[in-house]
């Protein structure tokens, strides 16, 4: 039982760290650009089209693009850890197969 818990935490693991970087090389650009677009269009709906140079519109401009990051980071991150935690259980049912099938063999010989 002790190598099932290894097994899937270090693929719990192992998934956050490749979602990390891929968020890092792939997401963070992407999901700033698309946040700012967002709260763009957010602020111009509020204040009106021409934003102009006052703070409040900027704020929620900021706001979104770490809205955008953060969600974007979180998906990633979250769901290979997932798929990485995943990949581990079903690699621990197989060893857990395996080693029951070869504990019968070798108890039927022994009878």
């Amino acid at each position: 039982m002790k190598t099932k818990d290894n097994i899937a935490k270090k693929g719990l693991y192992i998934g956050a760290g490749i979602g990390l970087l891929m968020f890092a090389i792939i997401g963070l650009l992407p999901s700033s650009f698309i946040g700012g677009v967002l709260g763009l269009k957010l602020a111009g709906h509020i204040f009106g089209t021409p934003l102009g140079m006052a703070v409040l519109p900027r704020i929620v401009v900021g706001i979104s693009m770490v809205l955008g990051v953060l969600v974007t980071g979180l998906v990633f991150v979250v769901g290979l850890s997932l798929i990485g935690w995943l990949l581990g259980q079903v690699v621990d049912v197989v060893r857990a197969g395996r080693t029951v099938g070869i504990e019968l063999k070798t108890k039927e010989k022994k009878a």
